[in-house]
């Protein structure tokens, strides 16, 4: 199957990737990630009108819904920008239905709230709050589970170290708040695990994409028994099995998206088996791609490390294809042998 987006959708996408093009070039990119800093890339992402796609207009937004944000999530993926604090922000949004004027804060000087959740397990499983928590060393307020209530306090943050520089963690000492979302706040986390899985997923097919692009680039550069490596039928097999990966990712993301946004009954099995396949198809891709170049590839001066760290975090961020899978496993019925 082959997910066709609308024409506006095509059109949020290019005109997206164009921005980011424009405004986030990888050498800018590496510029930001060697700083540690993301403030410039996330003041004019706000300054643009970006940060409110998939906020209702009635809140201040730009509409949209999960496909719409799984696009910019694909795009942000094949950039390799900063984009922890934009994901973070967005699954705490649902838990400040009451506080509007916090669920569509800015980027700029913390004034955005995350969930206080480990970013390496789902969203929905038990576990103490506090440790590896993404854009937690960005914030200042977090939301912190309590039972089936929600918590909106502030905490002092330890930033943790992570190979890919595009994102970050830190664990928190949380001190106590305001309750602001009195019950169900287990229905909320399970469709914060969806949607964190839909995202996570669309942020490893375009840097799938990009790495794909990378490889291929590259096997026309490099020379071995004086012909170009890309001439090797190794190599020819080796690109053609990642870009069928990228194009059977591309279909799976948009459809989970879609099922998400639209409650499907199925929308969980969606959501997880874009998550464990994508991120694992990621991953894959990224050893190969690191395979046609070499250890070059892996250099810091080098844009394939970029991307390569980039899908080896998202395979584990939410939780590893395993777990994903396991709960594809527990929700699919059981088929007798005839």
């Amino acid at each position: 199957m082959r997910w066709t987006l609308t024409e506006d959708q095509e059109l949020f996408q290019e005109s997206f990737k164009g921005w980011l093009e424009r405004f986030a070039p990888t050498d800018q990119v590496r510029r930001w990630l060697e700083s540690g800093d993301p403030t410039p890339f996330e003041r004019r992402f706000v300054e643009e009108g970006w940060f409110t796609v998939g906020t209702a207009e009635e809140h201040g937004g730009q509409g949209g819904g999960l496909v719409e944000l799984a696009l910019a999530a694909e795009e942000l993926g094949r950039s390799a920008a900063p984009s922890a604090a934009w994901l973070a922000a967005l699954l705490a949004a649902p838990f400040l239905s009451g506080k509007p004027e916090l669920a569509a804060a800015s980027l700029e000087d913390g004034e955005f709230v995350v969930l206080a959740l480990s970013a390496d397990r789902p969203l929905d499983a038990d576990g103490r709050a506090g440790e590896y928590v993404l854009a937690g060393d960005r914030a200042r307020r977090f939301l912190v589970p309590d039972g089936d209530r929600v918590l909106l306090a502030e905490a002092s943050a330890v930033p943790r170290k992570l190979l890919d520089r595009s994102r970050s963690v830190a664990d928190l000492a949380v001190r106590a708040g305001e309750t602001v979302v009195p019950e169900g706040a287990r229905s909320l986390r399970r469709q914060a695990a969806l949607r964190a899985a839909v995202l996570v997923a669309a942020d490893s097919l375009g840097a799938a994409e990009r790495m794909l692009e990378l490889a291929v680039e590259y096997s026309k550069q490099r020379h071995q028994f004086g012909v170009p490596i890309g001439s090797f039928q190794a190599v020819k097999h080796a690109a053609a099995t990642m870009l069928v990966d990228v194009e059977a990712a591309r279909s799976l993301v948009y459809y989970a998206a879609a099922s998400v946004e639209a409650g499907h009954e199925d929308a969980a099995l969606h959501a997880a088996a874009a998550k464990a396949q994508v991120c694992a198809a990621g991953e894959r891709i990224a050893d190969s791609a690191l395979t046609v170049h070499g250890a070059i590839g892996y250099t810091w001066e080098h844009d394939l490390q970029l991307f390569y760290k980039r899908a080896k975090l998202n395979n584990r961020l939410f939780g590893g294809p395993g777990v994903w899978n396991e709960r594809l496993a527990a929700a699919l019925p059981l088929v007798p042998v005839a």
